[in-house]
């Protein structure tokens, strides 16, 4: 039987799901889709139900699971609905705009018992990452010490201020160290150039591992991840983002990709897939609604803790059992 997902919102990332749904996903098919113009719903929906209302859509009995791709002041709302809809949902990141709400998600689904969130934080399932974790989990480069994080984008628009480089971009370094090391967060320090641009983040884990990272909004020259991963007898790291090289010119070169979706095109293909997949079968894949509010409540200590540039004791509540 084919999964019936609705997908809420239709900017670039909820036309990129609508996609993967319509063309690009076994198991499951496009139901729905909503957005408040609703001829923007209409265009990504391509023959499926249309709404203007979120709400409206998880209440559908057209729709078996939902994809939550709206503004992040909304993602809070619609988990929850969903969870109180029993409707398996994957929702886009930040699981919620603040660390309170992000809990509050978690607390409904303990009290249901079931864990029916997965966030979208799809570098879990990129081809680079997936083989880093393989190796530490080998043991082929030792344990563990230093996870080096380089994220870089081309420019920011104005309106990205400091503060939104770590609740937009540093979290998805926080879930992927967090996923790479199976290590948590313990301590944050933030050192900024002026004007907060680039900034370097470090953190340490449980473990007594050193994660730096760097975010630079206005690299200029293209979208650029990179990670390193340092064990005590050898290191695995991300080879360059290409398929092909270039010899011109008496050089040989590659090009860097604008932004991100060209760059996890692969990673996004195969969340929805696998989430698909794992819905069929009564299991849950991917970052938890746990795994959400902790990155979500990181960032959120980060950012209080910057402006005094020393180091950040980062806490959170006891990780409920549903979560273990």
């Amino acid at each position: 039987m084919s999964l019936a997902v609705g997908v809420i919102g239709t900017g670039v990332m909820g036309a990129e799901h609508a996609r993967l749904l319509r063309d690009a996903t076994s198991g499951a098919h496009l139901a729905a889709v909503c957005d408040a113009d609703e001829a923007r719903a209409a265009a990504a929906a391509a023959g499926g139900a249309v709404f203007t209302d979120g709400m409206a859509l998880i209440a559908s009995d057209k729709v078996q699971a939902v994809v939550i791709a709206s503004p992040d002041a909304t993602h809070a709302q619609y988990a929850l609905a969903c969870v109180a809809a029993g409707k398996p949902v994957l929702c886009e990141k930040p699981i919620a705009a603040t660390a309170a709400e992000g809990l509050a998600i978690v607390q409904a689904e303990t009290a249901l018992g079931s864990r029916l969130v997965t966030v979208g934080f799809m570098r879990r399932f990129d081809p680079a990452y997936t083989e880093m974790q393989a190796a530490r989990i080998s043991g082929n480069i030792g344990t563990p010490v230093l996870l080096h994080n380089i994220h870089r984008n081309a420019a920011a628009p104005a309106w990205f201020t400091g503060a939104m480089a770590v609740t937009n971009s540093l979290v998805h370094e926080i879930d992927i160290s967090r996923w790479l090391l199976g290590s948590e967060m313990v301590t944050a320090q933030v050192t900024s150039a002026p004007g907060g641009d680039p900034m370097l983040v470090t953190m340490q884990t449980d473990k007594g591992e050193i994660v730096s990272t760097e975010v630079f909004m206005n690299a200029t020259y293209g979208y650029h991840v990179h990670a390193q991963l340092v064990g005590r007898l050898g290191s695995v790291e991300m080879a360059a983002p290409t398929r092909t090289l270039t010899n011109l010119a008496a050089a040989q070169s590659f090009g860097f990709p604008p932004n991100w979706v060209p760059r996890f095109t692969d990673a996004y293909r195969l969340q929805m897939q696998t989430w698909v997949d794992a819905v069929a079968m009564g299991i849950h894949v991917g970052a938890s609604a746990w795994d959400g509010y902790v990155t979500t409540s990181i960032a959120e200590q980060i950012v209080d803790g910057m402006a005094a540039g020393n180091r950040i004791d980062l806490t959170f509540p006891a990780r409920p059992a549903l979560y273990a």
